[in-house]
């Protein structure tokens, strides 16, 4: 318990210290902080442009943002964890492992008689409380804007849902985080290091979606899962073979339901599993890493 303690204070010392690690995550709190102001801003000005509509009489239709929920205005929070969240997680897993190796430490405190599944474990729960730090600040300014915008403080459904959506943001950063961590460990070049996990989040974000649902890969920057395309078996099929691993889709799916997106339906509690089985998975193969693979170095 002592070198789990210790590794993961370590972790926290060092994410703090590096300077592109701090770059990274004050610019992913400050965009999706900047989320809610986006909503209202959208709100405003399309409600400007319906009453001047509705001024020269060319509608009767109501407005499209009269009754619109106070959730809408952090779904935009969806898309940048997908992208600045997770590119984020795996630059922080990488440093995790691959710092130690450049210094040549890891040699030094794996040849005492430190358990490495505790040492790892220290690392991915240092990594973990990064995480969740930075979005628990972006909650806590997420919900104080929306309470200015609505006028009144969030009520405890809204509040409780903004916190699920926490909790699913963390799960799908700490996936990549992990992800990092192991091609940190086992990589022999620092750029291959950086470039196959990239590599391997584009392919999950962009490449397997669009094998399943046809969907241009403009309509995979927007915050809700893309749809099959309609009428083809054959997407249905391949969509219902690489949906399971398609974990940043899963994770919009869940992320919509949970902040009432109403073009979204359904449960999310099986895209939540299939988050927390790929989770408990990806944790599982970094702890199990061979002593030896810890003390390895670079070929640089």
């Amino acid at each position: 318990m002592n070198t789990i303690l210790t590794s993961a204070r370590h972790e926290v010392l060092c994410t703090l210290r590096a300077r592109v690690a701090m770059l990274l995550l004050v610019l992913f709190l400050g965009m999706v902080s900047l989320s809610s102001l986006i909503g209202w801003l959208t709100n405003t000005t399309v409600t400007r442009v319906y009453e001047k509509i509705l001024a020269d009489g060319l509608t009767t239709a109501p407005n499209p943002f009269a009754a619109v929920s106070a959730l809408y205005y952090s779904r935009n929070s969806v898309i940048y964890v997908v992208l600045i969240g997770a590119l984020m997680a795996i630059i922080l897993g990488v440093q995790a492992t691959l710092r130690d190796r450049q210094s040549g430490t890891s040699d030094l405190v794996l040849s005492r008689p430190v358990d490495t599944i505790h040492r790892l474990i220290g690392q991915f729960l240092g990594l973990g409380a990064v995480i969740a730090a930075v979005l628990a600040a972006s909650t806590v300014i997420s919900w104080a804007s929306i309470s200015i915008i609505m006028g009144a403080p969030l009520g405890f459904d809204t509040s409780v849902r903004l916190i699920a959506f926490a909790t699913l943001s963390w799960s799908l950063m700490m996936i990549f985080a992990l992800l990092g961590m192991l091609t940190g460990l086992y990589s022999r070049k620092e750029t291959t290091a950086l470039l196959v996990p990239f590599v391997i989040w584009s392919a999950i974000a962009f490449v397997l979606p669009q094998i399943g649902t046809a969907a241009r890969p403009v309509a995979l920057l927007n915050p809700v899962p893309a749809l099959v395309a309609p009428g083809s078996a054959s997407f249905d099929l391949i969509g219902a073979v690489t949906g399971p691993f398609t974990i940043t889709e899963q994770f919009k799916r869940a992320a919509s339901i949970v902040l009432r997106d109403d073009s979204v339906t359904g449960s999310p509690w099986l895209s939540i599993l299939l988050l927390v089985a790929v989770l408990i998975a990806m944790t599982w193969i970094v702890v199990v890493t061979p002593r030896h693979t810890l003390r390895s170095g670079l070929n640089e």
